[in-house]
């Protein structure tokens, strides 16, 4: 994690709730697959907070073998491009003439300032959903707070249901909030098709003389 973090994530892993959530994945990693590896948990977290401009929430991490590396949507370079991040891609290629990635790795993005957080962090294989309500969400709110009070000119980016409940918790007299239906081929045709959210988003940074981001 880089150390921008820490007065935020030492304050919260102090906090009753992170310690029940604590427990329950001390037992999940020892009886049960979980994804991501536990080292990669907090990977979102290695960016740098002073350079975050834009905040990408996604749901939980993809609970197939060897997919989940602990960024939102994100694969390693050897994993195939999920569905959800194939339609992402088809948006930017739409908004933007062309994406960046040739492969489903985010890290890209993540370097130019993008974070790339889950509302949950952890999944048990093959059960999607698997962890939610154990804490999570709880830790996920106060991240997007922090970032609220502490960041200016974000661009947040919700895309779904849960990441979508998030909203209220920014201020948009200082934020950017971007909001559709998930990239998911279930409601991809429902709204997040052209909603131009990376324009939209470059646009934003531009007015405050903020680096655009390479999508």
């Amino acid at each position: 994690m880089h150390e921008s973090w820490k007065p935020f994530l030492n304050s919260e892993f102090a906090k009753p709730y992170f310690k029940e959530l604590s427990d329950f994945l001390h037992h999940a990693y020892q009886t049960a697959t979980i994804f991501p590896p536990k080292n990669q948990v907090f990977r979102a977290f290695t960016t740098d907070l002073n350079k975050v401009t834009v905040v990408i929430l996604g749901q939980d991490p993809y609970h197939t073998p060897g997919a989940a590396h602990g960024l939102a949507f994100s694969v390693p370079d050897s994993q195939p491009i999920p569905p959800s991040l194939i339609n992402i891609y088809k948006e930017i290629d739409a908004d933007c003439g062309s994406h960046h990635n040739q492969t489903g790795n985010l890290s890209s993005w993540q370097d130019q300032g993008v974070l790339l957080l889950n509302n949950v962090l952890t999944v048990e294989a093959h059960r999607a959903g698997s962890h939610r309500g154990k804490g999570w969400e709880i830790f996920t709110e106060a991240t997007i707070k922090y970032l609220n009070e502490t960041r200016p000119h974000l661009v947040f980016i919700l895309w779904g249901r849960d990441a979508r409940s998030k909203a209220p918790l920014i201020d948009e007299s200082k934020h950017l909030i971007l909001e559709s239906p998930h990239p998911s081929p279930l409601s991809a045709h429902a709204g997040f098709f052209g909603n131009h959210h990376f324009s939209q988003a470059n646009e934003f940074l531009r007015s405050f003389n903020l680096p655009e981001i390479n999508w």
